[in-house]
């Protein structure tokens, strides 16, 4: 009977999540009924995906499904097969995910497949996505490195199995570590520098191009300072500096401007000042709060995020709120739940449960500001790949066949997949050759290759060749390869499609033609809202005073937009 008391008593409490910080031991407060539910059909399997106004979630039937913030079912996807519990998005709403049998596979905003590439091994964590929009894929033991539209620029064989997952550092990066205790930092064209450590590092943080900070599983940190130019191994350049312990490891951490917060093992949110080396402040989360109750916190996974809101820390148990400077606005126990949950820019936390139930609860009627609400963060930096970079003048070709055998260089690396540390150069090759006055034939292969690197830094420059060459080829030629590239995120060239065809200043067949096919490649990929001025555009090329192969490429297009 005392047994069958305390489960009751137990559940009492976790059906009433949200509590406050009104005294040493809070009160709880009568909880309203969730904002909104809806059934899925399968368990969730991963962290729901909060961005451009929806919730994307992973199910264990292999498929994913939409949800609008205000709860509406907007689309599912099946894989057809099983999936890893790890699905990511991109800026403009695309979603990547892999099958248990190694396949990458993007499906747009609408929930529309776009393609699918085989791997070695199913994803180990979630694809990190570039400033550019490029795709760092990891395996247990590779790095694939994919454009937005799917061509294979290089892949990184690691010496052991990821065992700090990768997350995007601040030269638009990835850093990582491995079961063998060594820390990677791999810049976006595949150069890779590295650092043995002695003790198991728990948590990465990277505070700037030169400042890793290393969580250590023991509760040790250390500041890592890596070379001024860290394309090359940088042993000698490295220098570690003393810092305050931890009071216990970490379960998961975060940075805040030169801080560092981090949720420990006994439950604890500890903010570090790096420059001060010193602990600014230590509170409680839910995770603290269940343990003290003499609940059994699952702490296997737990997430952070920072904003300019607060800090938050997500576990399957619940959630926790907290002022930058350590006040606890809120608290909340989650039942049930079948993953860690995701705390929105709206205020909403979105729990999928083990009985196949999304839930979303208002938390917070404090919303984070965007910049845009259709898209997701701007990027915080450029590759610098949308300009001709001042190479030293032996490694550019003088010569038209030194330039031909360079760009069947490119090409055969566009086919293999081998574009890596050449990335750069080449990128700069290819600008100057299309935009210089060389054969007809060696400007589009440049134009067509600029496609398969498939940038975005490089759209505002090819809509510039679009605007101002006066080869109609060389026009249609930077339009596909816009096309090629497919991700449009600001509406630039899609918007500049459009003012084209309704002043109706062009009349060339092929350029028409060329806008038609880039127009449909742009909608497939980001799907709504670039698809509403697509389809306009789309329609104005349908229409019977446009050229035969015109009419016939735009109406096709629609035709598979629908």
């Amino acid at each position: 009977m005392r047994c069958l008391f305390g489960k009751i008593v137990f559940m009492l409490i976790i059906s009433l999540p949200l509590y406050s910080q009104s005294s040493e031991r809070e009160q709880a407060l009568v909880t309203s009924d969730p904002y909104w539910r809806q059934a899925l059909g399968g368990a969730v399997i991963s962290l729901p995906s909060v961005q451009v106004q929806s919730a994307v979630v992973a199910l264990d039937g292999g498929n994913i499904r939409a949800y609008s913030t205000s709860g509406n079912h907007m689309w599912n996807y099946s894989a057809r097969g099983r999936i890893s519990p790890f699905v990511s998005r991109s800026r403009e709403g695309t979603s990547y995910l892999s099958r248990t049998n190694g396949t990458l596979i993007a499906v747009n905003r609408a929930g529309r497949e776009l393609w699918r590439r085989s791997m070695d091994a199913p994803l180990c964590a979630k694809v990190i996505v570039g400033w550019d929009g490029r795709l760092f894929a990891p395996t247990s033991e590779k790095i694939y490195c994919y454009t937005a539209s799917g061509t294979l620029l290089w892949t990184k064989i690691l010496e052991a199995p990821i065992l700090v997952a990768p997350k995007l550092d601040k030269m638009g990066g990835i850093l990582f570590a491995l079961n063998n205790n060594a820390i990677y930092r791999m810049d976006p064209f595949g150069n890779t520098q590295t650092w043995p450590l002695a003790e198991r590092p728990g948590f990465l943080i990277s505070l700037d191009r030169n400042r890793i900070i290393i969580l250590y599983v023991n509760g040790a940190v250390q500041e890592l300072g890596a070379s001024e130019d860290w394309f090359i191994s940088a042993q000698s350049g490295e220098h570690s500096a003393v810092m305050p312990w931890l009071p216990s490891g970490p379960l998961a951490a975060v940075s805040m401007g030169n801080n560092i917060a981090a949720t420990v093992n006994d439950g604890r949110v500890v903010l570090l000042s790096v420059n001060e080396r010193r602990i600014l402040w230590t509170a409680n989360s839910h995770i603290r709060e269940l343990s003290n109750s003499g609940g059994r916190p699952d702490n296997t996974e737990v997430e952070m995020i920072c904003d300019e809101r607060g800090i938050y820390v997500l576990s399957r148990n619940g959630a926790t709120g907290f002022a930058h400077n350590g006040t606890r606005h809120w608290f909340t126990y989650l039942n049930n739940a079948a993953s860690v949950p995701a705390f929105g820019n709206d205020g909403v936390l979105y729990s999928g449960t083990r009985d196949w139930i999304l839930y979303a609860y208002r938390i917070e009627d404090r919303v984070l500001p965007e910049r845009n609400a259709l898209y997701g963060p701007v990027p915080d930096g450029t590759y610098g790949m949308g300009r001709p970079r001042h190479l030293d003048t032996l490694e550019i070709p003088l010569n038209e066949s030194e330039k031909r055998a360079k760009l069947e260089e490119i090409t055969a690396a566009a086919s293999a997949g081998t574009f890596g540390a050449n990335e750069i150069a080449w990128t700069s090759f290819l600008l100057e050759i299309a935009a210089g006055q060389e054969p007809l034939q060696s400007r589009i292969g440049a134009l067509n290759l600029l496609g398969k690197i498939g940038s975005q830094e490089t759209i505002p420059w090819l809509i510039n060749i679009f605007r101002r060459d006066t080869e109609p080829l060389i026009r249609g030629a930077a339009i596909n390869a816009i096309g090629e590239i497919g991700v449009d995120p600001q509406g630039l060239a899609i918007q500049t499609f459009l003012f084209s065809v309704v002043q109706n200043s062009i009349r060339d067949e092929h350029i028409l033609t060329a806008i038609a096919s880039a127009t449909g490649a742009l909608c497939r990929f980001s799907g709504p809202p670039l698809s509403e001025t697509g389809v306009r555009i789309l329609n104005l090329l349908s229409a019977s005073n446009q050229p035969a192969a015109t009419r016939r490429q735009a109406n096709r297009e629609l035709a598979s937009l629908r």
